[in-house]
Order: structure tokens, then C-alpha cells, then sequence
């Protein structure tokens, strides 16, 4: 048994190394419920080597920052399939590499995962920690805190002045990462960006001087221009905060008219439809009593049945025979919810496009497929992503859409079918992640340019000052 006496006592989370990585510091959760050790990785690809088999991958070592990335290369010592926290079960590279901990040096394996997700880029597991660490859950950073300036030194950082518009993110989880892709976004052009949760604002209503207040009572009177990423559940206090700051002049990248409009599911469709945009047959009633010819009306089972509130996939059921048809519509009228029944597409086996449309362009466009056993596509539960080309006639139906909504800034969700495609969806605050990691384009930087546009703003030259 090795001496109690010579083992390093760490807590819950601390700060590490990986010298032979090029990784200078980087904060780990101390996790003795995992066997292997993982570290982020993206761009993870795989390659010979004199014979033997090596990747190539780049780490985000800093939470909350994309910008700041290191290059690796290794050999592939292993490969295994790792369930995740989510109980996601995924195929992972594994490579050995000389970690730092303290003043102790000593290999461990590491498995190579995505895990921007997370709350940290690294999860030191206890084969790594086994004979030489006590884990101590109640301590943090018995290791040593590393402080944001040596960050800043350690990875090259510069500073940057805020010599540009004051923007405000209006939203409600700063950790998601669209939100802080934008922040990092702005700030990368030299603007001052500031996170405003839409619970902590309240209002001033007044003919004279509107104002909006933030918690503590800070008046935000001074904001050039706001993003407004409302989540489905606050749209009415959102598009109402969204309205007051375009009653004070303030530039909102989408309108509060724009938004209220595109939540509303029906309406938008009879809106779309009204301007010649082609979706699935979709029909709508209120009274269980006509279920039966809904069914029929939408050309029978199968069929999809979509929650007129649901969003990212949640209350969307395929109904694969008309007796499910009946259960799933009446079990959801008998709870007072609003619904559509739709068209199943069988031909688009599981796929459809989103396109990313800013000031009416297309700034990029993805396939995206369902993942094992779903029918519909979609990354937030387990679907996959790529890089496609669309057509002209779909590239025309996503500008079309958007335009018809009055979004500046959307997501169009299109389904190839026989019939050529069709619009499924328009999303006013759609995700970064998917489109972002798929296509490798800097979408967060594409949305400040065309606020910076709209209110005639030109960056000037060396906004950042010397490190």
C-alpha cells in the first residue's frame, strides 16, 4: 500500500498542465466516479505516422472562450466506447499525454471529447489520480489558483478597448454557447457587450422618457443596439421588453413585431402560405369532435402532431397509424393544448436543411439527420449535422420566409420532399452550435456585422492596445 503521507490532496476542481501539449493551464473537475481521464477536443482527425496511427486536435483550454485555441498532435494508444453523463454512449480516441499537477509530473490517458457543453474542459477520472491523490469534494484549487492575468500571459491574450457601440445580449442563460459566442464576438470587434437576463429588467412606461431598468435600478439608456434572443417560454415579456427599447430608439436586430409573429406557429404559416410559400398539408381544430377528419385531411396516418408551444423538437410525436393519430390528438385536446397535425414526409428519410439567414443572405446552411430510432432531425437530441449545398429554389424559399416574417436574423428549417421543398420552420432566435461546428464560420461575428452596418459603424484601426 503507498504512504498516505506522500499523496497530493486536491479538491473538487483545480488548475493543471499538459506541458508536452502545449497546454499551459487548463481547470479540471476532479471526478472520482469516472474511470478515464477527458480533455476537449475539436477538429479531431486522424492520421499515419511512420506507420502508426496519430491524431490531430485542437483544444479550447479557457470556459466561455473559443477564441483561444491550441493545436495537438498524438499517438492513438486506444480506441473505446465512453458513456457520457447524458448516457450518451460515443466512440473516443485515447492518448497518452505527461499531465502537471502541483509540482508532480506523470503520464495519464486521456480520452479526446467534445465537451463545450460542459462546465469544464477537462475531467481528471481516478485511474489518473490512483496511489498519488486524496480527493477532498469540500476544497478547490488546493493546487493553486491561476490568476486571469497569468491566463492572459500564458496564452498570448490582448486586451480590448471598447472603442465601439455599446450592444446589449437579450436573453436569458449566459452560459449558452450562442449567447457566448456573441458576447466574444462583439468583443473581439472592440464594442462593449452586455448580458441583460430578461427576468432582472423591468420597465418605465412613459410617453415622455421610456426607460428600461436592470436589477439594482440601473437605467439602460445608453445601448446603440440590442440582440434579441427571446426563448419561447418569456416571448410575451420579452417582445414586450424588446418594444420598450425600440420606443427609446434602440436598434433591435430583431422587432418585437417580428418575433411575436413568428411564435406564433399558426398564424405564421397562414402568413407564409398567404405569400405563396409551399409547406406540408397541415390542419388545425379546437374541438376533439373532428378529429377523425383532421386525420383525413392531412391525406391520414402516418402524420406528424406538433404542440402550436413546442420548440427544438419537444412536442413534435409522429403518429405512424390513424388509431395512434386518434390517442396522441385527443390525449393533447384533452389537455386544453392547442395543436397542428401535419404530413409525414417519408421521403426525406429523417433529414432536413436549416438554413442561416442575416440581412436577408444566407450565410450558411447545414443537413441535419435524426439520430438512431427518431424521425425528425435535430442536434438537441442526438442528430448529427453537415455541411450541405443548397438549391437556388431553396436558398429563394429561406430568404422568402424570413422576409415574409420580417426576421433579420433566422433560422429557416426546409424538408426536401417530392414535391420540391417545403418550409417546416422559421426560428427567430436560432442556436450557433450546430451551424457554427458543422461549417466552421464565425456566424456570431457575421451577426455584429450587420449591426455595425445598419447603424453605419466602421471599425477603426488598432482597437487593441499592446498586451
Amino acid at each position: 500500500m503507498s504512504n498516505e503521507k506522500n499523496k497530493i490532496i486536491v479538491g473538487r476542481e483545480e488548475w493543471c498542465s499538459f506541458p508536452g501539449l502545449g497546454v499551459p493551464a487548463i481547470k479540471a473537475r476532479v471526478d472520482s466516479g469516472a474511470k478515464t481521464s477527458s480533455m476537449h477536443a475539436f477538429n479531431i482527425q486522424k492520421f499515419r505516422r511512420d506507420g502508426e496511427s496519430w491524431v490531430s486536435f485542437e483544444v479550447h483550454p479557457l470556459q466561455n472562450d473559443r477564441r483561444t485555441v491550441i493545436r495537438c498532435e498524438r499517438p492513438v494508444i486506444d480506441k473505446r466506447i465512453v458513456k457520457s453523463s447524458s448516457g450518451i454512449s460515443e466512440t473516443r480516441y485515447v492518448v497518452s499525454a505527461t499531465i502537471k499537477a502541483g509540482i508532480e509530473n506523470w503520464d495519464i490517458e486521456l480520452t479526446l471529447a467534445n465537451r463545450d457543453s460542459m462546465g469544464f474542459r477537462m475531467l481528471l477520472g481516478r485511474e489518473a489520480m490512483s496511489g498519488r491523490m486524496i480527493v477532498d469534494p469540500s476544497l478547490s484549487f488546493c493546487l493553486g489558483e491561476v490568476s486571469s492575468e497569468t491566463l492572459d500571459e500564458y496564452y498570448g491574450k490582448k486586451k480590448h478597448k471598447s472603442s465601439g457601440l455599446k450592444i446589449g445580449l437579450l436573453a436569458s442563460n449566459h452560459e449558452l454557447y450562442s449567447n457566448q459566442r456573441i458576447l466574444e464576438a462583439g468583443q473581439e470587434r472592440g464594442h462593449e457587450m452586455v448580458f441583460l437576463n430578461i427576468k432582472q429588467c423591468y420597465m418605465k412606461i412613459d410617453a415622455m422618457e421610456p426607460e428600461v431598468h436592470y436589477r439594482g435600478g440601473k437605467v439602460l439608456n445608453d445601448l446603440d443596439a440590442v440582440i434579441t434572443r427571446i426563448r419561447p417560454s418569456v416571448t410575451f415579456y420579452g417582445c414586450a421588453l424588446a418594444r420598450q427599447f425600440e420606443s427609446m430608439g434602440v436598434y433591435t436586430i430583431n422587432s418585437s413585431a417580428a418575433i411575436t409573429q413568428s411564435r406564433d406557429k399558426l398564424f405564421s404559416l397562414q402568413l407564409l402560405l398567404k405569400n405563396g410559400i409551399s409547406i406540408p398539408t397541415t390542419g388545425f381544430a379546437n374541438s376533439p369532435m373532428d378529429t377523425n377528419d383532421l386525420i383525413e385531411m392531412v391525406g391520414g396516418a402516418p402524420l406528424i402532431v406538433k404542440l402550436l408551444e413546442g420548440t427544438q423538437g419537444r412536442g413534435v410525436v409522429l403518429a405512424e397509424t390513424k388509431k395512434a393519430a386518434e390517442s396522441v390528438i385527443n390525449a393533447f385536446k384533452a389537455l386544453r393544448a392547442n395543436l397542428l397535425v401535419q404530413e409525414f414526409i417519408k421521403e426525406a428519410d429523417g433529414k432536413d436543411l436549416r438554413c442561416f439567414v442575416i440581412d436577408g443572405k444566407v450565410v450558411a446552411s447545414i443537413q441535419r439527420e435524426a439520430a438512431p430510432g427518431e424521425f425528425r432531425a435535430n442536434i438537441h437530441q442526438g442528430g448529427t449535422a453537415s455541411i450541405v449545398k443548397i438549391t437556388p429554389q431553396e436558398r429563394a424559399l429561406a430568404l422568402k420566409a424570413s422576409k415574409t416574417l420580417g426576421l433579420k436574423v433566422a433560422g429557416v428549417d426546409i424538408i426536401r420532399s417530392k414535391k420540391g421543398p417545403l418550409l417546416l420552420e422559421v426560428n427567430s432566435s436560432p442556436g450557433l452550435e450546430g451551424i457554427e461546428s458543422a461549417t466552421g464560420k464565425d456566424i456570431a461575428g457575421m451577426m455584429i456585422s450587420s449591426i455595425e452596418k445598419k447603424l453605419g459603424w466602421k471599425r477603426e484601426l488598432n482597437v487593441e492596445s499592446e498586451s
